[in-house]
Parts: structure tokens; C-alpha cells; sequence
């Protein structure tokens, strides 16, 4: 069988939708075998760029509340391990350490997130992927079908239900609504409708890092995400860069099994000083009212725009706060 790794970064003010995403693997792990799964996450706890709204005590409690979700999983014999992060640690800095650490461990890795429900059939459907084309292929990707995305470029990547459904700004209370927020069972529903998975090849790369699938090879040839991406854009930059390394590996996408991704969850940013009184699913305008976010996302994409450039000096923290 597949030996998998799927790794969550979890940041504080994530505290009330950190439950639902560990439930939905907890299901795909139960569907497959315990003993070939390992979960990993990091929790971070510095408030240097966002600070929580309340007492030290209403603090410490969220956090706890974290921590005994893990201790939790543990208790329940799942293989997982977890790290608290007192630093700044950002996404971009959580992924380059999970790639590099399970690719020695795992056959393929798995890009989870906080706002992310797993589908039950991941696992199997991976494993039987793996054991089809790790022999001719065994340097790939892979994405399962996602919900409403941003824009028509993306619709190879969207589920079939979603395809075809329009683009409502604001639009909270339809199902496949870019807002909406859609629960497990929700999920569970639609993915119990398909017969048999639908793999299809992209004819090029195409992804989010929601739910990406990373063979260890792709890790092991040298392809990560580069140091100089310290914030976001990470996903883009570690495309690239295995684009660059690897050239047009396959990418196979499972269009009609449903991979979550609640990118706009009203519970998503919990407490965060500065953000009252906004809607809690525009998590672009919470997310702007800090000019340390502003500066960082400006100095992110000109990292990546100048990712290749020879004569570029990459920008960090030191240039933003």
C-alpha cells in the first residue's frame, strides 16, 4: 500500500474550523489504513503581525483548544505529529519544511489546510493512482475536483457540478458559490453520486496549493519551494520551479471526487484585532485592513515575478515590518 503524508499549517485565530478539517481526514484515513498515514501539523502562536482580540486568558484558551484536538488524534492512535511555532512561520515556510522532511517518509504527500474538508475516498482513490503510474511516472501531481474558483481559467480544476454554475459577487447561500461555506456531509453527499473516479491529464500544470498531491519523487529530485518566497505565492513558486527542474511532468486531476476548499469560512479568522464589524467571508478586505499584509503580499509577487532573474535580491520580513 501507499505510504501518504498530509501536512496543516494552523494559526491561531484558526481555532473554529480546524475541528471540520481534521474530521474529514480522520474519514479518508479510516477508509484506508491507519498505519500509512501520517498527519502532521504546525501550530503558530506568534502575534507579531496579527493580534488577537482579547484577554491573555480568552488567548491561551483558544490555543488550548487546538492543542487538545491534536492530543486527541493521538490518543486515537492516529500517526501524527505536531510542532507549536513561537516565530513568525508562514504558509510558504510550513510547506518547504513538510516537503523536505516526509519525502524520505511518505511515497506521496498531501498539501492540507485549515479550511479544507478531505473527501473519504482520497486515500484509496490515491493509492490506486500511485500503484497505476509510479512506474512510468513516478515523478507527478495530482488535484482532485474543487469548488467555484476564481475565474474561467480554472475550470478544468472545478468539480462537474460546479462547472457550468455562474459567478454571484457576494453570493452566500447558493451551494457552489465561490462564499459559501460547505460542510462535510454537504461534501460526502456529492461525492457519493460518482460510480467511478474520472482521471483526466492536464495538458499543463494548473493548481492551488489546497489539496495539492506531490509525488516524494518530484521532492527528492531537488523541485521545493524556494527560500526566497517567504509569505505567500508559494504554491506558484513551487510550480515553476518543478516546471523548471522537471519540465511538463503529468498532473492528474480526479474531476468528479470533490475536494473542498472553504478559502471564505465566516469562522476562518477568529478573533483578530482590527477586523470587527467586517463581513467575516470577505477575507481579502479583513485581511488588508493590516498594512504589514499589504506590504508583504507587494513584496511576495515581486519575489515571484523575479523568481528566475539573476540580478534580483529576493525581499523577506526585514523589508516589510
Amino acid at each position: 500500500m501507499t505510504k501518504f503524508a498530509i501536512g496543516c499549517l494552523v494559526q491561531w485565530y484558526e481555532v473554529e474550523i480546524i475541528s471540520e478539517y481534521i474530521s474529514s481526514v480522520k474519514s479518508a484515513i479510516n477508509n484506508y489504513d491507519k498505519s500509512k498515514v501520517r498527519l502532521d501539523f504546525s501550530v503558530v502562536l506568534n502575534q507579531d503581525l496579527e493580534k488577537f482580540d482579547g484577554t491573555p486568558h480568552e488567548f491561551e484558551w483558544s490555543f488550548g483548544k487546538i492543542i487538545k484536538e491534536l492530543e486527541l488524534l493521538r490518543y486515537e492512535q492516529y500517526n501524527i505529529d505536531f510542532r507549536i511555532h513561537k516565530e513568525i512561520y508562514s504558509i510558504a515556510d510550513y510547506r518547504r519544511d513538510f516537503n523536505t522532511k516526509y519525502c524520505e517518509l511518505s511515497d506521496v504527500l498531501v498539501w492540507g489546510e485549515s479550511d479544507m474538508l478531505a473527501p473519504k475516498q482520497m486515500f484509496v482513490i490515491l493509492d490506486q493512482l500511485h500503484q497505476q503510474v509510479s512506474t512510468q511516472n513516478p515523478k507527478y501531481l495530482s488535484f482532485f475536483g474543487g469548488c467555484k474558483m476564481w475565474d474561467e481559467s480554472w475550470k478544468l480544476l472545478e468539480h462537474p457540478k460546479f462547472t457550468d454554475k455562474p459567478f454571484i459577487d457576494g453570493d452566500t447561500e447558493n451551494w457552489w458559490s465561490l462564499r459559501y461555506t460547505m460542510s462535510e456531509s454537504e461534501m460526502d453527499s456529492i461525492n457519493e453520486e460518482t460510480e467511478s473516479p474520472e482521471v483526466v491529464v492536464l495538458p499543463q500544470h494548473k493548481f492551488n496549493g489546497c489539496g495539492l498531491v506531490i509525488s516524494s519523487e518530484v521532492i527528492k529530485s531537488g523541485a521545493n519551494i524556494p527560500k526566497g518566497m517567504f509569505f505567500v505565492h508559494e504554491d506558484t513558486a513551487f510550480m515553476l520551479m518543478t516546471q523548471k527542474l522537471l519540465g511538463n511532468i503529468p498532473q492528474f486531476v480526479i474531476r468528479n471526487i470533490l475536494l473542498v476548499h472553504n478559502r471564505k469560512h465566516h469562522s476562518k479568522r477568529y478573533n483578530v484585532l482590527g477586523e470587527a464589524g467586517i463581513d467575516p467571508t470577505n477575507t481579502g478586505l479583513l485581511r488588508q485592513q493590516h498594512d504589514w499584509y499589504n506590504r508583504a503580499y507587494e513584496a511576495s509577487s515581486q519575489n515571484l515575478a523575479n523568481l528566475f532573474n539573476p540580478n534580483y535580491k529576493f525581499k523577506g520580513w526585514k523589508d516589510v515590518i
